[in-house]
């Protein structure tokens, strides 16, 4: 199905000539005469009219393809949710094409628009951290572009969607902190309009709430780029470690975040976790050889995407109109290393 771009049909209709006599006048055929080829071009022109790559499968009902849209290939996590989504789309003879919003409303618009010109059978989409208005989703969703969500996700649209159980990890890896004996933990996050921004920090004020310590919002930092702008996390961190009430350990909220932040301690001299502690959010294969090994919270990167995908191709595929749907939540990992571990903490 073609969702939002412009067809043969809708030039002919403007000019009130036949779709075929406009098939014709595109490829410059003798038997359209000069002046309506002039008409049918200028009209094109006008409507951005570009020829449909996958005009043969659409004769045939579908371009067996899906959109995807994420942060950034580069992630690990999404690439293994990447991962999981190709593992069932090809086995059901599916394309995907995959496009990154580098945390950019713009982008996100931009890649939308172009997937829907390519004229995708579904879209399978993780929000930028820069999104808050969905009127591009919206409009395909209600035009009939089956969506499903994935990690960073909205209850606006009513569809299905996969995440991990973010409250759960961040509970669970603030608690860690807190057995371990630090009181003073700072959360550095994403933008605060996010769905897994404000999951995350239900769990670590959670976990404080539980064991009576005080939450203090200056130790929760906010990186409303979700960490795509350096100097965002290296504000945040000067912030913190400056503070004449030093934190005593970080939890951090995302890929991106956890891992530079591990960078700029290191460059400015911090010991992890002598100096502070470190815990966060991160799928790296490296965690467990960095120094020192990370303490991270594992989301199912490639489960979330396998699970999205199906869920997707049962929206395209289905007989009937679905009216039910479905959020389905899948259990983090909490890895504990060295990077929280009391052991090296210097008395």
């Amino acid at each position: 199905m073609n969702f939002g771009a412009v067809t043969i049909k809708d030039i002919a209709k403007e000019l009130g000539i036949s779709a075929s006599a406009v098939s014709k006048a595109l490829k410059d055929s003798h038997e359209i005469s000069e002046k309506t080829k002039k008409l049918v071009l200028e009209c094109a022109k006008k409507h951005n009219y570009q020829p449909n790559p996958m005009a043969q499968s659409l004769k045939r009902g579908n371009s067996k393809s899906l959109g995807i849209v994420i942060s950034t290939i580069d992630n690990q996590f999404f690439s293994q949710v990447i991962n999981g989504i190709e593992s069932v789309a090809y086995s059901k003879g599916y394309n995907v094409i995959i496009t990154q919003t580098h945390e950019s409303y713009d982008l996100e618009l931009s890649n939308v628009n172009h997937l829907t010109v390519r004229a995708i059978d579904g879209l399978l989409i993780s929000l930028s951290t820069e999104t808050r208005n969905l009127d591009h989703l919206k409009y395909l969703h209600d035009k009939g572009l089956p969506i499903v969500f994935f990690d960073r996700v909205t209850d606006e649209l009513e569809t299905h969607s996969v995440i991990a159980d973010n409250c759960k990890g961040a509970y669970e890896a603030t608690k860690h902190l807190i057995d371990v004996g630090f009181r003073k933990i700072a959360h550095v996050t994403s933008s605060p309009h996010v769905s897994i921004t404000a999951e995350r920090l239900k769990g670590y004020k959670l976990a404080l709430e539980e064991n009576n310590i005080p939450i203090d919002e200056k130790y929760i930092k906010y990186c409303l780029h979700g960490g795509r702008d350096l100097a965002e996390i290296e504000n945040v961190l000067a912030e913190l470690i400056q503070s004449t009430d030093r934190p005593e350990a970080i939890f951090t909220a995302s890929e991106r975040i956890t891992t530079t932040t591990l960078t700029i301690l290191h460059r400015l001299g911090v010991k992890i976790p002598q100096d502070i502690a470190l815990l966060g959010f991160t799928n790296t294969h490296l965690a467990e050889v960095l120094n020192p090994s990370l303490s991270a919270v594992y989301q199912p990167g490639f489960d979330m995407g396998k699970k999205a995908t199906e869920m997707l191709i049962g929206l395209i595929e289905t007989k009937r109109p679905i009216t039910e749907f479905q959020k389905v939540v899948l259990p983090t990992e909490l890895f504990i290393r060295d990077s929280s571990q009391p052991v090296l903490i210097s008395k």
